[in-house]
This record gives C-alpha cells, structure tokens and sequence, in this order.
C-alpha cells in the first residue's frame, strides 16, 4: 500500500476476490481530514495489513473534495485521482484494504464484475452510466433529494447525519457507517423465534442474543468465522438484508469491520489466526443453474447441486514481491483477480523497466475449481444436467468432496476472455464463474447428512428419546416398518435393507496380512416384473445422502468407474469419477443389473470385495476408494420366475458375481386370491389415507433419519465371547447339512456375512457389544434368503454351490452320471472309428431310466472331449479316440 503523502494512481487492490468498491465522500470543507475507523486491535497491527485468508473483497472509492451545497466530480474526474487522502489508515479491523477512484476509471471498460474495480451498475434502458451525480449524504438539503434520487431505506438516519466526510458505496447512497451500524445492531439484539426447531444451533440459550452466543464460541474454539443466516437478517432488517444481496462486495467487509470491532471489545486479549470473516449463507435469492442471467452478477446467489469434480489446489499470487535489478529497491505490489501491475518506474533510482518478480519472496494463497451439478429436481423434462463452475479460496478449500450436495453461497461473476492471449482484445461474450463464500451440505430429508461437515449433534433430550426407543423389545421391527411403507409386506427385505443402512463394523486387518475387512451389506433382489423392486431401490436412494442411481443397460464400464478426460481450464488430461466412487461411504443403487453387459459388470468384482477401484489409463495409474454398499435389482430372462430352473439360470448372471452378494431376495408373484385382495386393500388405502396417518409417518422419518445417525456414528460393536462361538457353530451346522448328502451349504464368505449382519443388527439394539440373539437373527435372515434364492429345483434342498460355481452339487453328479454312461454305450460298440451323434444321443436317451436332455448331452459330450476318449467333427461326427 502506499503512503498518505504519496499515493498510488492505482487502485489498491483487495485481498478478496469477490468483494469490492466502498467510497468515501470527501469532506464538505477543503480544511477537513478524512477520519480513520479504528478498533481495539488497531494497536497490535501493523500499517501494512497481512495478506488475509480470504481472497473476495476490493475497494473504497473516495470521492474529491466540493464545497458545501455543489455538486461533486464525476467517479472519473483525475481531481478524485490526485486529491486522494491515504486510505490504508481507514480500515484497520478488517481484512480488507480498498482501492482508489483510478479502479474506478478503469472499471468503466469492462461489466460490472470488471477485473478492476467496482464499475457504475449500468441502466441500459435510459443510458445513464456516465451521468450518474453523487452527492453528500450528509447535506439533507442536496439537489439530488430534490431531484428525486432513490434512497436506500436509511430513513430518518440519512437526514440527521452529521455534517463531514461519509463513506457510502460507490454508485449508491448507502453509507457504510449506517450499514455496520444495522448490521450490530443485529448482532446484539437478534434473537431466533424457530431456534428450537434449528439444529445448527442445539445447546445455545434460546432467550438470548444468538450471534453474539457465536462470538463466544468464536472465542472458544478459535474458528474465526462468523455464518450468518441471510433469513435471520431479512427477518430483522429488510434493508440492510438487500443491500448485502445487491451489493455484497461492499457490505461484507463492512460486516467484517464490525464484527472484528464488536470482538475485541469484548476480547481484548485473544489472539486468532486471521481476522474474523463474514460468512453469510441461506439468501432468498436462490437460483437454480439455469436462472442465472447477467443482472445476477455481482449479487449474492444461492443455488444448490452435487459436486462432480474438485481441481487439485492451485496456488494463486496475492503479493507480487519486486526487485530493481540497478539499485536493489525493492517493493510489493497487490494483485487483483489475477492481474499483476507491474511497476514500470523505479522511484529510488528512477530507471524504467528494471523490476524483476522475485517467486519466493511472494505471497500465495490456495485456490480451487469445483464443477457443481443440477440436481434432479430442478432440471426441466427432457433436458440434460446444467453445470456451473465454482472457485474456492483459503478455508473453503477441500471443504467439499464429489458426490456431495451442497448448497453454495457465492457471488456471480463475468470475466473477459481474450481473443488472443498475446493481445488485449477481449471477446464479447464472457465467461461466468461463481466466487464461494460458504458451503452448506443440504440432506434435510435423507439420512445421516453431516451438517457443514461435522459431526452430527444431537441434544440430550434426542439422545434420551433414542435410547428409549432402543430399549423397546420391537425397535427392529418398528424401524423396518419405517422403510418404504407405502409398500406392501416383503418384511425380511426391508430388515435386510435396514441392516445395509446401518452396516457392519469397519475393521483393518494389515497387520494379519489380509488389510481391511468389508463392512458394507451387498443386497440383491431379483423376481417377476412389478414387484415393488424398483422402488425399493428409489426409496433407498431418496434416504442416503450419497448414494448414486444408476440402470442397468444405461450404465458403461467407465461411467460406474472413472474416464480420463481433458480439463477445459488447464488441457491436461484429468480422472472424471463414475457413480461407485461418487457413492463412497453411501449406496450405490443398480436396477435392471440383468442387463448389462459383461465388460461392465467385470469391474464389480473388485468393489464388491476390495472396496477399492484399480485404474490404469491414459498415464494415470492410481486406487480410489470405493467403500459403498451394492444395491442391485434384476429380471428374470423370460419375464416370469420360472421355478424348475436356479437362479443362475433365471436371471444369467456369473456365478463368481452373485457369490459377492450377502443376501439375495426372491420377490414372486404368489398369484393368491387372499394376498390379492390384501394388496388392493393397501394400494388403495394410499389415496384416501387421513391426515394424522401421514403426520405419523413422517415422525417415523424423523426418528429414522436420527436413529440411523447416532447409530453409525458411535456405535462400533464388537463380538462377544458367546456371540463368537455362536458364529462358529452356526456355521459347522451350515457346513454339516449337506456334507451327508454330498453339497456344499456354506462357505467362508457365508460366515463373514454373518458376522456384518449380526453387527448391524447389534447397531439397530444401539449394542457396543453383538450378543446371540444378533446372530440368531442374522442367521435366520441370511437362512431365509438362502431358502429363495440356493435351492436346488430338482432336489429342493439348499446348496452354495449354484452362487459359488453356478451348479448344484445334484446337477454336477448328474452330469457325471450321464457322461459315464454316454462311455459304456461307446464302448459296447467295439472298435468303431466313427459315429453318427444323433443315432447315439437317441439310443442313451433309450437306455437311460431319466429325462436325458440335449442340453445334457452336450455336457457329457464335452466332458469326455476334456478326458481325450472321443473329438466331435462338424456337427453329426463322433471320432472315438483309441
């Protein structure tokens, strides 16, 4: 900055990106001195202020000293240039330093987010922008009342001001000493009526002033960041709410400046990282993406989305260190969104074009690119995702990870794009952007959402409430009723996926060798077409924040996994995520699975066991994190569940796939005149159902929503002894079932489903500790999907073996049986070189005391292929091997 004797024709720029242009308007006497705003931490800073954490404001515009009663020069005049009193001296609380009337000068070339300065608001319908007067607010009497110019709601304030020097906004008449006024006002009087429905402010005393209960946590925690809820101060103060949507980059360092002066009034002594910022959040001005226009910019928006991508952290230039290569002078020159102005003139030894930029004596702040998506719900029919981009700075870096949905507080912005990067020719068209000032993670109506990133609080009367209800006997049950009620029984598929939405216990096994242990449930449905199966899978989508949707046929192998794409900024190529990375740590919902292709399903493998993904492409070799719960519905391949054939059959999926699955639920038809009565019963009881059934159906939500929360958050059990040996013995007995009969009725993999099931369910008991009877009901479910979906058509028992190696230990004996007798038959015809295969298919097929099918027959056929006895040529030849 420079000094008062000695200013700087250039505007002194912000250490805020996206806040700019408070003027003073000078003082009504050629004698009188421009007063500097001071607070209790003047003292323990120094004239230069340090770079601040947060890179979004600019500017105070001074106006040039007139006589009283004249009117003043135009923003542009060079008297505002030349008459400029030392403005580093006005603002010693806030974070913020601001520019000169030569920003303003140059801001006329560009809109009114233009790179420099804070440009006049044009009026293009009466072509006013170079003629706008400004005026002493201080004179009640000024021509500009009598000529009719708009006020800014001050009222009475604006008459009664007192005669001197005022800083108002440039191209405005809100003054800034009125606006902090208001704003601590707020402050110190606010008090929430709805405190006690808001979450955010649990364990606050309802009766008294909330945001001055937030400057002693402030003070408390050392967080120095203040979110105020924009509803909260249009609730208060209509006016000053809309002079911070229209003129945000004025106003919000104005609120910086008060409440760092409201906070070492009352905490002298405390020392904070940086200075306290304003965050406001919650504007009424919310846009959807594709509302925003060009009279949006430079105002405060909120819209809402999902994040898809964040750029790495970029280093941005806030101080440009130079160094005179003649006589060693060196000097600091501020940059403003990007643009170095680089001294041209030495003033020590008066060379010209003798500076050198010096990297590592300057300063940098992070930076980062976020890509936001629409969500669902705003866009149009027919229409694909609107994206914006987003930039963060400083503490709002990494604040947001993709898959995310937030709703983002920011300002709007335009910037000037070159034709030619060696020119200065701007195009037409600009480029938008939005500069972040807070993020607020949105999941009011799904599950465990984390506000703002913490840790989900609750009171104790809500922690009471919960613990009550975990002691009930019947908490199971109540809470499985609670999922998708608008469908009609299918009891143990909803306590499956009550199980999935609480999870096991996450374990690391590195030090065995083996590394992390799954604890998340892999549920499948499969049955006959329209049995609710789809809209479990959208229920279960609608509650968990992330979770991901996608179709079986309209998914790629790379759209569930990651693509290598160019970044339009950079040009270099970049890892896009797909839906099972986005869905890390929440549900990845796949209808029509059936359907797709091998290649896709391939990559499932790895993320239904590993949790992890494997990429190598393009360069870029790397492992994501893909610890989501697989929630998969399929159809069978001929429509209709056909019961003589398995599973394997029915729906055409690999074995090595299904066997990832810890439950698989069979949802048939029954085709029974009492469920169909029953069924219409309900169907049609959700049309005429009264008012208080809805009501407490959504307290049930609500106590869901907690339930689960508190439930993953600090419940962890772990097995007991007896829980332990119960385990064990469950699963010997699974094992001994079919050991006599020759079938496989349980694997490894069948015991660690136990183990995730009894430890979820230990979480519904909100247990720090799996008893029996978790395991008992863990077995018992894991038993009834076994029942559906292992058992073998033609024997009727339960065997493994069709999910582990697609046959059943019947049909593998029986195809061993019918190839042996396909080479006695052979044999018994002597030394014959060749045969004709459909006389031998009919002659086994007449020896044979079974249904010997053709399909069978080819599998015996391609057995004795395998042991060298026989070859087959072309498609009626048998050459017996001698």
């Amino acid at each position: 900055m420079s000094s008062p004797g000695r200013h700087s024709t250039r505007s002194t720029p912000s250490k805020r990106s996206d806040t700019s242009g408070v003027q003073p308007l000078p003082p009504s006497s050629p004698g009188s001195e421009l007063l500097p705003a001071t607070s209790p931490a003047a003292g323990r800073r120094s004239a230069r202020s340090a770079p601040s954490k947060r890179s979004d404001t600019s500017g105070v515009q001074p106006l040039p000293p007139s006589s009283p009663g004249s009117e003043l020069l135009p923003a542009t005049s060079p008297a505002a240039v030349r008459l400029n009193p030392g403005l580093h001296d006005i603002d010693l609380s806030s974070p913020l330093n601001y520019g000169t009337p030569s920003s303003v000068g140059s801001s006329l070339r560009t809109p009114r987010s233009g790179v420099r300065g804070t440009p006049i608001r044009h009026r293009s319908d009466i072509r006013s922008d170079r003629h706008m007067r400004q005026v002493n607010l201080g004179e009640p009497t000024s021509e500009a009342n009598a000529e009719g110019a708009p006020t800014s709601g001050v009222g009475s304030a604006m008459t009664e001001a007192p005669q001197g020097p005022q800083l108002v906004i440039w191209g405005t008449d809100v003054v800034v000493s009125e606006c902090k006024d208001r704003f601590k006002n707020f402050i110190l009087r606010f008090t929430d009526p709805d405190a006690a429905d808001d979450e955010r402010v649990d364990g606050m005393n309802t009766d008294e002033p909330l945001y001055l209960q937030k400057l002693e946590e402030i003070h408390t925690l050392e967080e120095p960041f203040m979110n105020i809820n924009c509803a909260h101060l249009h609730q208060y103060n209509t006016d000053l709410y809309r002079q911070l949507v229209c003129y945000p980059q004025e106003v919000i360092p104005t609120f910086d400046m008060a409440i760092n002066e409201m906070f070492f009034e009352r905490y002298p002594d405390t020392i904070l990282e940086h200075q306290i910022q304003v965050r406001p959040f919650n504007a009424e001005k919310t846009k959807n993406m594709r509302g925003l226009n060009p009279e949006d910019i430079d105002q405060l928006i909120t819209i809402a989305g999902m994040v898809i991508r964040t750029s790495n952290i970029i280093p941005e230039m806030r101080e440009a260190f130079f160094k005179c290569h003649v006589c060693s002078f060196t000097t600091v020159i501020e940059i403003e969104r990007g643009r170095i102005a680089e001294p041209t003139l030495c003033r020590h030894c008066n060379t010209s074009h003798a500076f050198t930029l010096i990297h590592n004596r300057s300063h940098f702040s992070d930076k980062q690119m976020i890509k936001l998506q629409e969500s669902p719900d705003d866009m149009p029919p027919g229409q694909t995702p609107h994206t914006v981009l987003l930039y963060a700075h400083n503490d709002l870096v990494d604040e947001v990870q993709p898959g995310d949905r937030v709703t983002v507080t920011g300002i709007y912005r335009a910037t000037p794009l070159r034709v030619n990067p060696r020119m200065r020719n701007l195009k037409s068209v600009y480029k938008t952007h939005i500069d972040v000032i807070h993020f607020r993670k949105m999941d009011s109506k799904r599950l465990h959402g984390k506000e703002e990133g913490e840790t989900p609080r609750f009171t104790p009367e809500r922690i009471q409430l919960l613990k009550e209800l975990s002691r009930k006997p019947d908490v199971y049950e109540r809470l499985a009723r609670a999922i998708a009620p608008s469908i009609y029984e299918n009891e143990d598929i909803k306590k499956g996926i009550l199980l999935q939405l609480f999870g096991g216990t996450r374990k690391d096994f590195t030090n065995a060798g083996r590394g992390h242990f799954r604890s998340e449930v892999n549920i499948l449905l499969c049955g006959d077409p329209g049995t609710s199966k789809s809209q479990l899978l959208q229920y279960v989508f609608n509650l968990v924040p992330r979770s991901q949707y996608t179709s079986g046929k309209g998914s790629s192998a790379v759209g569930l996994t990651a693509y290598v794409t160019k970044d339009p900024e950079t040009r270099q190529l970049v890892l896009q995520t797909g839906a099972l990375v986005l869905a890390d740590n929440g549900i990845c919902c796949i209808d029509e699975f059936d359907k797709m292709n091998d290649s896709t399903r391939s990559v499932l493998h790895e993320v239904m066991e590993q949790q992890t993904l494997s990429i190598a492409k393009a360069g870029i070799i790397c492992q994501l994190n893909a610890r989501t719960s697989l929630l998969a519905a399929a159809n069978p391949v001929e429509s209709q569940w056909n019961k003589n054939k398995t599973i394997i059959e029915n729906i055409e999926l690999p074995h090595t796939l299904l066997s990832r699955f810890d439950l698989i639920f069979l949802i048939l038809d029954p085709q029974d005149e009492l469920y169909d009565r029953r069924l219409a019963r309900h169907l049609v009881s959700l049309y005429y159902r009264s008012e208080t059934m809805n009501e407490e159906e959504l307290l049930d939500m609500s106590i869901l929503r907690d339930y689960l929360a508190y439930a993953r958050e600090y419940i962890q059990p772990k097995l007991s002894d007896d829980a332990s040996q119960r385990l064990i013995s469950a699963y010997v007995d699974m094992r001994r079932v079919g050991s006599g009969r020759g079938q496989i009725t349980a694997y490894p993999r069948q015991l660690e489903s136990l183990i995730r099931l009894a430890e979820a369910h230990a979480k519904v008991r909100l247990s720090h500790m799996v008893e029996v009877v978790d395991v008992e009901e863990a077995w018992r479910l894991h038993r009834e999907a076994l029942k559906q979906s292992a058992t073998d058509p033609m024997s009727g028992k339960i065997d493994v073996s069709i999910l582990t190696t697609g046959l059943s230990s019947a049909a593998r004996k029986r195809r061993v049986e019918i190839a042996q007798a396909l080479r006695k038959l052979i044999q018994a015809k002597g030394k014959v070189a060749t045969l004709n295969i459909q006389k031998v298919f009919q002659e086994l097929k007449d020896s044979s005391d079974v249904m010997i099918t053709r399909e069978m027959f080819e599998d015996a056929l391609r057995d004795l292929q395998d042991d060298e006895f026989l070859s087959v040529a072309g498609r009626s030849t048998i050459r017996v091997i001698h």
